[in-house]
């Protein structure tokens, strides 16, 4: 499958090169929904440079964190739509179409989908004190008592709030949500046992786990993770079908040519799946993907409706 993608993926390369030969001509923006010196950011730099090498103009990053992703996201909804402004956005994109009741953009209709770049897993962790050792004793335990085990997340509607809802929903518990406005301070109450459990990013999470201080019941993508191969999926400890990865994609504005579209959807495939940049962003926890951009625009629609529900269930609101 992925041969045959890689393969469609150079063709239209070649497309693209006949008609857009002088495309970059000028340093390109990147803008980042997130700050400097996290995860993703290492990840829109690694990509920028390689992006830099390949083309001779530089790839400048423009962190644009704040409101959720939403200065990000409407910032490269408003740009020109010629390809010298390009956007790396999580699954916040459309979440937040459920979690605020107006939004300066259209998730779907205001970008031109490049390619999904990488997902992110998820891990559900616990605190060695809480007596359950796997998903299918979590599961039992919260049975047993409703509301009485707790959770930490980062916010109401962030990625470990919203990956809870979903797992607590397929799963049929009750466990009591614990909102953070800081990452260290909930990180700080599950080390220490305050609360019970979190779904934080697994490259987030990962140190503490190897150190002991807290327990990896299950990942929370389709399959398990390079970072983390001992730990199974929700999926297969007892909720057949959960999913919940975050991902990272790459979009213009919409109205960018076509011709631009395919030319850097084609090395960006290209980049993401080099061996050296692959290497690095598994070591940090990514999965390497490279899509095209019709599964991207497939995948933005199907997203928008999964976590809609989920968020209508949850009844997260941001504002």
């Amino acid at each position: 499958m992925f041969c045959a993608a890689l393969c469609a993926l150079t063709l239209n390369a070649a497309a693209s090169d006949t008609f857009a030969p002088s495309y970059p001509a000028r340093p390109i923006r990147l803008i980042v929904a997130f700050a400097p010196g996290g995860s993703v950011d290492l990840a829109a730099r690694l990509i920028g440079q390689k992006l830099t090498d390949a083309w001779g103009q530089q790839v400048v990053i423009d962190n644009r964190p704040g409101a959720g992703g939403n200065v990000s996201a409407e910032l490269a909804a408003r740009a020109a739509p010629d390809g010298y402004t390009i956007y790396i956005c999580s699954a916040s994109l459309v979440v937040n179409a459920s979690l605020y009741r107006k939004l300066p953009y259209d998730p779907i209709k205001d970008f031109s989908p490049i390619t999904l770049l990488t997902s992110l897993q998820n891990v559900l962790v616990a605190h060695p004190s809480l007596p359950a050792k796997n998903v299918r004793e979590l599961i039992a335990l919260a049975r047993k008592a409703p509301g009485k085990i707790n959770y930490a997340s980062t916010g109401s509607g962030s990625s470990g709030h919203l990956t809870m809802e979903l797992f607590k929903s397929m799963a049929g518990i009750n466990l009591t949500h614990v909102p953070y406005k800081v990452i260290s301070q909930a990180t700080m109450d599950l080390l220490s046992g305050q609360v019970s459990l979190w779904f934080p990013t697994i490259p987030g999470a990962l140190p503490n786990i190897k150190a002991g201080k807290i327990s990896a019941l299950a990942v929370a993508g389709a399959k398990r993770s390079p970072a983390l191969p001992e730990a199974p999926t929700v999926a297969e400890s007892g909720v057949p079908g959960f999913e919940a990865s975050s991902w990272h994609a790459l979009l213009a504005p919409a109205g960018t040519p076509a011709a631009i579209v395919n030319k850097l959807n084609a090395q960006l495939a290209a980049t993401v799946n080099a061996p050296e940049v692959n290497e690095q962003l598994v070591r940090h926890g990514f999965e390497p993907i490279g899509s095209s951009p019709v599964h991207l625009a497939s995948h933005l629609k199907s997203e928008l409706t999964k976590w809609a529900k989920v968020v209508q269930v949850s009844g997260a609101r941001v504002d």
